[in-house]
């Protein structure tokens, strides 16, 4: 589908997966919020360790009982609906990192989009 192919703006939101809104996970909260506002979608990465800020290194360990592993909600569009979208979530996220880089979009395969190009 061209609408998303281009020049488009990374998103990168760097969470733990203890992290919560409203007592729910706040990686899906941000799905859920991605999905209202209409991104063209989101993935999350979940990672095996990480170094944060304050030097805390968190990793998988066997005898916890929760583990607080990082997270990447990574994220692709164009710069105004990101730039909208970071104000909108601003208030979900107490303690994370968000980024934005620049990116090509060159090729965008979806069996659904198909008829639509030709």
């Amino acid at each position: 589908m061209k609408r998303f192919l281009g020049q488009k703006k990374i998103l990168r939101i760097y969470i733990d997966t203890l992290d919560k809104y409203n007592n729910k996970p706040l990686w899906e909260a941000l799905l859920l919020e991605v999905k209202k506002e209409n991104l063209a979608g989101a993935t999350v990465i979940k990672a095996i360790a990480g170094l944060g800020a304050f030097a805390e290194i968190r990793t998988f360990k066997v005898w916890a009982l929760e583990q607080e592993l990082p997270l990447i909600i990574e994220i692709i569009d164009d710069e105004d609906k990101i730039n909208h979208f970071i104000n909108h979530i601003d208030d979900m996220i107490n303690n994370g990192l968000i980024t934005i880089t620049d990116t090509q979009v060159i090729k965008y395969k979806h069996k659904n989009f198909i008829l639509e190009d030709k």
